[in-house]
């Protein structure tokens, strides 16, 4: 009986001692961080909201820009913080459904740029007058795309579109809304139509691009020339599947469910398969600009487009790059490793735009839009790195926060030591991105 007993009080033991060292684990992160985190992003969402008659909305409803000071709406940096909460339900359906009725209708040659819209084509950004432009460096409806920014319009907004009616079916419970007719035609088909428009390798569903059907990846990267198979496009198609695929079973749309669930499935497969991991990472792409990207590697983790043996990988890789130096500063993360720059001269390969100045903008700077990502991935090695990449972050925020006054942005879209460089203040994504990250750890 005595040995029963013994056995029962050390398992009680164990069961404590564990639960002790996970709130140990949990409560690591300092006590006032992230309600300092949750109250700047509220504050930096507050300043993106763009008003019925403010810089010419004539939408109707409230817009939110990327920041306090940008001059148009953008599908990518709004769906990319819906995950923060700072959005309501109300702000949700009306960007929703401004981005689906500004959905290209017909196919449209742009003659003056050599661009070229297919119908089905997703905004890339949408004036405040309503005049959706598909690609970036431009207002100007009449004369967009081509040169630099491709032959397509952006890849990823189209995938952000769908995130956009996901998230919003999943928060409200609202499905009849996917049923729902504008311009004519159901929200559903739109998101459909969507997703077909980027161009894929029906072998493997993976973004597939040349120079002569060029689009732009991610446009967190659109200064940056890429062709062949396109890492992040593909990540971000896998999660519009698996959200096609679950959005048309509440609509008892049984075959198509099963259809986007195999392409998800097809993709998840071909990714290790055909971006090969380099010393931890995979590659950004097949062509043009083809180093180890962490951004691509580390939301492919966040996402779950990849198995379990290839996330320890890159995790493992994170952490190393991270104690290495290689991956950050003040707590804001580089696109690729400073040991994989293409040259002392540049970091990409193949820049779109000039020469692309290593250690600026997309070609060397930090930014704050993936620390989240990154700390998720860098936890399922080591917690306490990621915890402390985390805190360096929030530092970086505490030190500059805008709120001060004249002087301080924070937080920045992106900054680098060099030259003390900081590029356009109160972003929102360096904010609501690794919030929403930081929630699904748990901190």
């Amino acid at each position: 009986m005595k040995s029963v007993f013994f056995v029962f009080f050390t398992l009680i033991c164990l069961v404590i001692n564990v639960s002790c060292r996970l709130d140990a684990k949990t409560s690591s992160f300092p006590t006032g961080d992230m309600q300092f985190l949750e109250q700047i992003t509220a504050d930096v969402v507050e300043k993106a909201r763009v008003l019925p008659g403010q810089q010419n909305n004539t939408t109707g409803g409230i817009l939110i820009c990327p920041g306090g000071f940008y001059p148009a709406f953008w599908i990518r940096d709004y769906a990319m913080s819906l995950e923060s909460e700072k959005i309501t339900p109300e702000e949700q359906k009306h960007a929703l459904l401004v981005t689906a009725a500004k959905q290209q209708e017909t196919d449209w040659k742009i003659e003056t740029t050599g661009g070229f819209v297919p119908r089905g084509a997703i905004a890339d950004h949408i004036n405040y007058d309503g005049s959706p432009i598909f690609y970036p460096g431009t207002y100007d409806y009449n004369n967009q795309g081509g040169g630099p920014w491709g032959v397509l319009p952006c890849l990823d907004d189209h995938y952000f579109f769908i995130h956009m009616a996901w998230y919003y079916v999943q928060k409200t419970g609202d499905p009849a809304i996917l049923k729902m007719e504008i311009n004519g035609f159901p929200l559903i088909d739109r998101l459909d139509l969507a997703f077909a428009i980027p161009p894929s390798d029906p072998k493997t569903h993976l973004i597939y691009v040349t120079d002569e059907n060029s689009g732009i990846s991610f446009g967190f990267m659109d200064t940056v020339r890429q062709t062949g198979y396109l890492l992040f496009g593909s990540v971000l198609k896998y999660r519009a599947a698996c959200e096609l695929s679950e959005m048309h079973a509440l609509c008892k749309n049984e075959e198509k469910a099963g259809e986007y669930k195999t392409i998800a499935v097809a993709i998840k497969k071909n990714i290790p398969e055909t971006f090969p991991i380099v010393q931890g990472l995979f590659r950004s792409s097949t062509g043009k600009s083809c180093q180890p990207c962490v951004w691509g590697s580390a939301f492919a983790v966040y996402v779950d487009a990849v198995e379990p043996a290839q996330a320890q990988l890159i995790s493992g890789a994170l952490c190393q790059s991270y104690q290495e130096g290689t991956l950050s500063y003040k707590g804001q993360v580089r696109h690729l490793r400073t040991t994989d720059d293409f040259n002392e001269q540049r970091s990409w390969d193949t820049p779109a735009i000039g020469e692309g100045s290593r250690n600026r903008y997309q070609h060397g700077a930090y930014w704050g839009t993936p620390v989240g990502w990154v700390c998720f991935v860098m936890a399922k090695t080591d917690e306490s790195l990621a915890l402390k990449l985390a805190q360096e972050y929030i530092q970086e925020l505490r030190e500059g926060d805008f709120r001060k006054g004249q002087g301080f942005g924070s937080p920045w879209e992106c900054i680098h030591p060099e030259g003390n460089y900081q590029q356009n203040p109160i972003y929102m994504t360096s904010v609501t991105c690794p919030l929403a990250a930081f929630k699904r750890l748990g901190w």
